[in-house]
Formats: C-alpha cells, sequence, structure tokens
C-alpha cells in the first residue's frame, strides 16, 4: 500500500532528522559491491538531509508547488502518434537526487531515443537532482502516475509501444530508492510498480529496472506484451553508481554501447550481459546478472517497429549539462570501459 505522505515543508529541525534517519537505511542498500550495514549498526547521529539541497535553490514548498506546471510543460512537449505506424514513447525516471549518474542516464536515454530510434517529442524525463529541481519534474511516484495518464492520451496504446526505463538505487526487498532530500517521497517496490502500470492499459510496454536486487521486478512485471528487462538479479548487486561515475555499468553497456550498434532492444541487451560480465569479472566483482523476461506477443511487436523505424546516427554518452556528442559511425562511438566505480 501506498503510504501518502502529506505537508510540502519539514517543520522543524527534528523532523528534518526524523526524514534523514528514515532515508539511511535505504541509502545503506545503494548500488555498492560492500554488502548493506544493518540498521541497528546506524551512527547515532543522522545526516544531514540537506546534504544535497541547492544552496540558493528553491524551497521545498516552492520545488511541490511547481510540480502541476512543470508536469503540464513537459506534457505539452509530448507529440502526437501517427496512426499510419508503431510508435515508441520513453519515459525515463531518475529516483535519487543525491549523485549525477542517475540524472545523466535518463536524459541520456532520452536524447538517445529521440535521434536514434525516431522517438523525437516522444519522450518525457522525470528525475530527482539539485540542478534540476526548477525545469524538470521530479521523479516521484505521484509524476510517474501522470506521465504514465499523458503518453497513454496521445499514444495509440493498442498499437503502440511504451518504454519505461527506470534508474536508481535498488534494496534487498526489492525497493526502488526515490530520493530528493529533504523531501518525503514515497517509495516504489515491486507491487507498486505493477499496480501504477496496470492502472494504465497499454497493450505493449518495455520496461527497464537498472537497480540493485532489480531481478525482484521481474515476476510482477511480465505478462502478455511485455518486456522486463532488470540490470541485476534479484539477490545480486549492480555496479557504476556513486558520485565518482558519470554512468552505470549497466547504462554504460545497454545504452551508451549496444543501442549504438542495433535498434534491436533484445539483441541490445545480449550483448550488454555479456559485456558487463566481462567487466565484472575483470574486476572481480560478484556477477550482477542481469534478467531478462519476454513473450511472443512484444517480441513480435517490437520486430515491426523495427521493420518500419529509420534508425539515427548513433549518439555518443556525455553527462547531463555537457556538449552533446554525436558521431557518424559506430567505432567512433565507443565510450571509456568503466572501472570499479
Amino acid at each position: 500500500m501506498r503510504m501518502r505522505l502529506r505537508g510540502l515543508l519539514i517543520g522543524a529541525v527534528g523532523a528534518l532528522l526524523a526524514v534523514g534517519a528514515s532515508h539511511l537505511i535505504t541509502r545503506a542498500l545503494a548500488q555498492t559491491p560492500a554488502p548493506p550495514k544493518p540498521a541497528q549498526t546506524a551512527p547515532a547521529s543522522a545526516p544531514d538531509p540537506w546534504a544535497h539541497w541547492p544552496e540558493n535553490g528553491p524551497t521545498p514548498e516552492q520545488v511541490m508547488y511547481a510540480q502541476p506546471r512543470l508536469m503540464r510543460q513537459a506534457i505539452a512537449r509530448l507529440k502526437p502518434q501517427d496512426p499510419h505506424k508503431i510508435d515508441l514513447y520513453l519515459i525515463a525516471f531518475a529516483g535519487d537526487g543525491s549523485e549525477n549518474v542517475f540524472r545523466n542516464e535518463a536524459e541520456y536515454a532520452a536524447r538517445l531515443f529521440a535521434q536514434r530510434f525516431d522517438a523525437d517529442g516522444h519522450t518525457l524525463v522525470l528525475e530527482n537532482n539539485p540542478a534540476t529541481l526548477q525545469r524538470a519534474p521530479l521523479a516521484t511516484w505521484s509524476n510517474l502516475e501522470q506521465a504514465l495518464a499523458a503518453v497513454h492520451r496521445v499514444m495509440d496504446p493498442k498499437q503502440d509501444i511504451l518504454v519505461l526505463y527506470l534508474t536508481s538505487h535498488g534494496s534487498a526487498d526489492h525497493y526502488l530508492l526515490v530520493d530528493m532530500d529533504p523531501m518525503p517521497l514515497d517509495q516504489i517496490g515491486t507491487k507498486d510498480l505493477a499496480g501504477i502500470l496496470a492502472e494504465h492499459p497499454f497493450r505493449w510496454k518495455v520496461v527497464v529496472v537498472n537497480a540493485c536486487y532489480s531481478g525482484g521486478f521481474v515476476p510482477p512485471l511480465k505478462g502478455p506484451g511485455t518486456l522486463v528487462m532488470t540490470a541485476a538479479r534479484k539477490d545480486r548487486s549492480s555496479f557504476g553508481c556513486g558520485s565518482e561515475s558519470d554512468i552505470t555499468y549497466f547504462g554504460d553497456a545497454f545504452l551508451a554501447h549496444a543501442l549504438n550498434r542495433t535498434d534491436n532492444l533484445i539483441a541490445a541487451f545480449g550483448m550488454a550481459r555479456k559485456r558487463i560480465a566481462g567487466w565484472e569479472k575483470r574486476d572481480g566483482l560478484t556477477p550482477s546478472a542481469p534478467q531478462i523476461e519476454a513473450d511472443a506477443g512484444i517480441r513480435a511487436r517490437l520486430a515491426a517497429w523495427r521493420s518500419q523505424i529509420r534508425v539515427g546516427k548513433p549518439l555518443a554518452f556525455a553527462p547531463a549539462g555537457s556538449a552533446r556528442a554525436t558521431c557518424d559511425h559506430h567505432d567512433a562511438c565507443r565510450t571509456a570501459e568503466p572501472g570499479l566505480r
């Protein structure tokens, strides 16, 4: 059950510390090779919930008050579908605002699909990041519901394909971290995500969950007309997040490498899984074992989509806010292979 949290500002320092403490356990389950610490070993003093808030930025109340406007603006940029062909619509969701890696990945996914896969005007990004508080909708449960409803209105849900790309930290009990301290945001678990999607009857959908332990999302999401891909097995960590990283292992392998070489999402996953295994072996990491589940219907629908799209030029990865790099052929699109980050 979703717990609806009321109030836009934290009323007192004590409440702020309580919010920070509530996030501490979730952060201990972040995408890192180190095992999470038990809750009882947490330090007595809670971390500063304002640590990632911009010094001269808007207040949390101002950010929450601006969400309806920011969502209207993002939705207004969506272009209607072409009734004569299969269209693909992408929603990218960057859940954790404490690390740029998730914003980088979500924004890059939107640029890549727009340029490579004829999805210009068919992408919507929800992101938690200090740099985008005043110009982009937050990645929240409520905004995700609105984004799905908006895409459902502009597309033909019986013909077109939804791609939902979620990137954040994940916990061993299969929750995605949704965080923009000091605002209290609802977390999204496996049943939550399945329930949100079930409210909107998309016939064809691709759901990518890039987080630790994300294989736990496969059982409730799989079904007719659905392709589910995750960055890890239900009991494994994935790698590449952190303040020193620009993109996760899975995002690098799947988006920046594989999808710059093929328009086949299922084949791209296979390429990414092989590349990630090589990186993990090189770095002595426990294999993350990315997971995939697809029925015959979505495989056929994706093949039909590929037969009619005009594949654009590859797009080299660049962190959010940097110059958008493009290239004319596959070999020029290689990103630096990540080490242990």
